[in-house]
């Protein structure tokens, strides 16, 4: 709105200044032209003056005109550099764009122990809902980032059984199971050692569990669909 102001405020001074001056020289034009020596003088030195304003009316005419495209081409930069900034962290908050940035990283296996008779074998392999809870520990520790195995996660990421594979963002993966998250490493790594965390409750049953800090962890764009069939945006009123 302040840019609109200064636009109009300066087309205003634009249309004065161009009466200002075809009154001047109408005013001229329609001057007596049998007059004495002393006021043929008189008049003279008045249209002297008359054009010298003209010439610096002009002037500031042309001056205000820089200005205004100026302060256009300064408002509409202004503008698209505030419009990338805000696209650039719409991207990277929905997982578009890879990153990269301290944190940890999590390995995962399955039991190496050998069964016993009777035993049941998932007790000893790395279920869905495993990672699920792991990936939920770190994010309630304020990872910024998180992926499985190559697959970022994103709010409309998916960690889930399929028979005997696990999903992740509809892509198989198999263990060893490679967590890579973006935080500040000491609060991720001591939320997933908390006593009585889910880590701890894996290890239990021989689930293979490490978790490194690292100073330079990448983090890799979604690549799954972002196409929303049904919902829509809603219009501010």
């Amino acid at each position: 709105m302040k840019f609109k102001g200064a636009q109009v405020s300066m087309a205003a001074v634009c249309l004065i200044l161009g009466i200002m001056l075809a009154v001047q020289f109408r005013s001229n034009e329609n001057s007596p032209r049998n007059l004495s020596g002393d006021r043929w003088t008189e008049i003279t030195v008045q249209l002297e003056n008359l054009q010298r304003e003209r010439d610096f009316l002009a002037e500031e005419v042309l001056s205000l005109r820089e200005k205004l495209e100026n302060a256009a081409s300064n408002q509409q930069g202004g503008a698209v550099k505030a419009l990338n900034e805000e696209l650039a962290k719409a991207n990277m908050a929905a997982g578009l764009v890879a990153v990269k940035g301290k944190g940890v990283i999590v390995t995962l296996n399955d039991s190496p122990r050998g069964l016993q008779p009777g035993e049941d074998p998932n007790l000893y392999i790395i279920h869905d809902e495993d990672l699920l809870k792991v990936v939920n520990e770190l994010r309630a520790a304020g990872a910024e980032a998180i992926s499985i195995n190559g697959h970022r996660l994103v709010a409309s990421s998916e960690i889930r059984c399929a028979g005997t594979t696990i999903l992740v963002n509809v892509n198989k993966i198999a263990p060893p199971f490679v967590i890579n998250a973006i935080g500040d490493p000491e609060i991720l790594e001591s939320s997933l050692r908390i006593k009585g965390g889910w880590l701890e409750t894996l290890q239990i049953w021989g689930i293979q569990a490490q978790i490194q800090p690292s100073d330079t962890i990448e983090v890799p764009a979604f690549k799954g669909s972002t196409k929303f069939q049904y919902a829509k945006p809603v219009k501010s009123s």
